[in-house]
């Protein structure tokens, strides 16, 4: 099986990564870190706003179950990505909005699916879509932290998934 990719910052990832955890056809999410200039960042480091790194939860996904366009459904619809400079009541550069993507095929995915949904929110999306860069993982205690904890869904709220995780 020909699994691919997905690198999307939503802000806090505890809530991203549980979020997508539930998605069919997510076979495997990572949080980390992406975007930003610092090498080797640490939670601290990204904390403080200075890495210019986002939050980033990685997907690995079977795109014979769900496509690339389909997860960023799901991903603009979890959040708000009219949100400017952070995520609920997370603000700074490294819960922002994002969308890193691999090959020019996810570029312009990404871009005609932000387009196909800029008519449906009551401002501007402000996602950005930036090329991918080095994905750092982020310390062990933040993978699946909702799922050890059962705390940290943060901003994204419970969104049931309708047949084939479409949503309804």
């Amino acid at each position: 099986m020909a699994t691919q990719t997905a690198l999307l910052a939503a802000g806090c990832f505890w809530g991203v990564q549980a979020y997508f955890d539930q998605v069919p056809g997510a076979l495997e999410t990572t949080v980390g870190y992406s975007g930003g200039h610092t090498k080797d960042p640490t939670y601290e480091q990204v904390c403080m706003h200075t890495t210019g790194h986002a939050e980033t939860t990685k997907i690995d996904f079977d795109p014979s179950v769900i496509s690339y366009p389909d997860m960023l459904r799901h991903f603009f619809r979890m959040h708000d990505p009219t949100q400017v400079g952070g995520q609920g009541p997370d603000m700074g550069d490294s819960y922002r909005s994002a969308i890193f993507y691999r090959g020019d095929s996810q570029k312009q995915t990404a871009q005609k699916v932000r387009q196909e949904l800029s008519g449906t929110f009551a401002k501007p999306i402000v996602t950005e879509i930036t090329k991918a860069g080095r994905f750092y993982l982020a310390e062990a205690y933040h993978q699946k932290f909702f799922q050890k904890t059962g705390i940290g869904a943060c901003h994204v709220p419970y969104v049931p998934l309708g047949e084939h995780g479409q949503g309804d």
